[in-house]
């Protein structure tokens, strides 16, 4: 460079430079804030406290300070089981001179020397207590695993104990140093189980992505194949009305009037059908979704969509005729959804599924009340609301309502009700798993949207507000 010249910083290259978004961050949820959790800040502090005077009443040396360290840095970088266990049995020689063996479970009733230096001349003869003990000259630390070791080895685990490792000579250690191997064998227990959960979600993993591709070889493409059916099944009602309507003037009236009505009743219940599957597959074909899979998470497919003709309405006609059979009439008086492509930028699929849950629990939960006039009300309404600041200055966003009568749900229980397996001590007697308005909650979360409920003197009303997003 001569002198005078200036950085290799053209205005082309900051054109080309990603825009910078000045967006503030979502409104924060106060509940996050330690101060307005005092219950749990003080039960943090306090454990804290309690390891801080435990590691003062340890008085570990340097040295026995630093193998802890080397093994806590060496465990992130061996990350096969063989490394792993050669480390647990090596540090203690190159530090201390001390021999030690590992024995994990292999089952609910077997236990192996998993690693050693060298064999010893004897094998245990029987399984060593679930705490710390001495058996002949050697000293045995119990490896305890976490409250879910037995998921992840796929056995059950007694006294949740994974092994054990084996102080060779350790009968005749102090007690100061018979304590830092217990210790140490509790840090081999919380490494050794990520160890085992990472290679347990290896294996998932793989499950999953060979399962993702027998989904779309064996799911996704014949169900594609039904379409070329429900066509040529229209085709046949077609047909068969051509007839109805080109019967010779001589066929007996009673004759084509039975046709016609053959007739009227197939093409209702071909699209009644072909509706109920077009639904089916978009849901199928976006929980299914290869990338779901392949990043371990949904993944939003986000395009303008029009409320009412490609969400709401298809899902009304699914639960009509449910909503008919229960006596839940479908009122409009929250103004419905309109007809026109409202600028929102969602994942059709996602949120149709969205309006699936809610109009379910409609159907499940909705309840007869006493109107202002005294008269009895069963409904379910639907509507929407734009809120200019949802989401900060300048962003807006559209507040979507379901509202069903019914006892409103107690206030001990509306906490709850987004969480997984949640379910109201009074929708107990109606089946349900508790994840419909978990899913709600995730999928909108994922579109950086927001739900909640509102109890009113008629009902429920659940909603979830979603941003307003320019497409591109």
């Amino acid at each position: 460079m001569k002198n005078g010249d200036s950085p290799m910083h053209t205005s082309t290259d900051q054109e080309q430079a990603p825009a910078y978004d000045p967006r503030p961050p979502l409104p924060p949820d106060p509940a996050q804030c330690m101060e307005n959790d005092p219950v749990r800040k003080e039960g943090m502090n306090r454990r804290v406290l309690q390891k801080l005077d435990d590691a003062e009443s340890y008085s570990f040396t340097p040295d026995e300070l630093r193998m802890l360290t080397v093994f806590f840095e060496l465990a992130q970088e061996f990350d096969t089981r063989r490394d792993f266990l050669s480390l647990c049995v090596q540090l203690p020689m190159l530090f201390f001179d001390q021999d030690c063996r590992l024995y994990l479970r292999t089952g609910p009733k077997a236990w192996k020397l998993m690693r050693c230096l060298k064999l010893p001349a004897a094998l245990p003869e029987s399984e060593p207590p679930p705490f710390p003990a001495v058996r002949g000259a050697n000293y045995y630390a119990p490896i305890f695993g976490r409250k879910d070791t037995g998921d992840v080895l796929g056995f059950e685990v007694p006294d949740n104990v994974m092994g054990w490792l084996e102080v060779a000579g350790g009968a005749a250690l102090s007690r100061h140093t018979q304590l830092y191997f217990e210790k140490y064998a509790g840090r081999i227990g919380f490494q050794l189980h990520n160890l085992l959960a990472r290679s347990k979600n290896r294996e998932h993993l793989s499950f999953i992505q060979n399962l993702v591709e027998d989904i779309g070889h064996n799911v996704i493409v014949p169900n594609m194949v039904f379409k070329l059916f429900f066509n040529r099944l229209n085709a046949s009602i077609g047909a068969l009305a051509r007839c109805v309507a080109e019967a010779p003037a001589e066929t007996p009236a009673d004759f084509t009037a039975s046709l016609d009505f053959i007739q009227t009743r197939l093409s209702d219940q071909y699209a009644e059908i072909s509706s109920h599957y077009a639904q089916t597959s978009l849901f199928l074909e976006t929980l299914l979704r290869r990338r779901h899979f392949q990043e371990g998470r949904y993944v939003l497919e986000k395009r303008r969509v029009n409320l009412l003709k490609q969400v709401v309405e298809p899902q009304v006609e699914r639960y009509r005729p449910r909503m008919e059979d229960r006596g839940i009439a479908i009122d409009l008086s929250m103004g419905g959804i309109p007809d026109q492509p409202i600028l929102l930028m969602a994942d059709l699929g996602l949120i149709a599924q969205v309006y699936a849950n809610l109009f379910s629990n409609a159907v499940k939960y909705t309840r007869t009340v006493t109107g202002p006039d005294g008269l009895p009300l069963k409904f379910m309404a639907y509507g929407w609301t734009i809120l200019p600041e949802a989401f900060g200055q300048g962003r807006p966003g559209v507040k979507l309502n379901v509202f069903t009568t019914g006892t409103t749900v107690p206030p001990p229980e509306r906490e709850g009700l987004f969480r997984p397996g949640f379910r109201s001590q009074s929708t107990q007697r109606e089946h349900g798993t508790g994840h419909g308005l978990a899913f709600v909650h995730q999928v909108v979360e994922l579109h950086g949207g927001m739900v909640g409920y509102e109890p009113s003197e008629l009902g429920n009303n659940f909603y979830v507000v979603l941003p307003l997003e320019e497409g591109e």
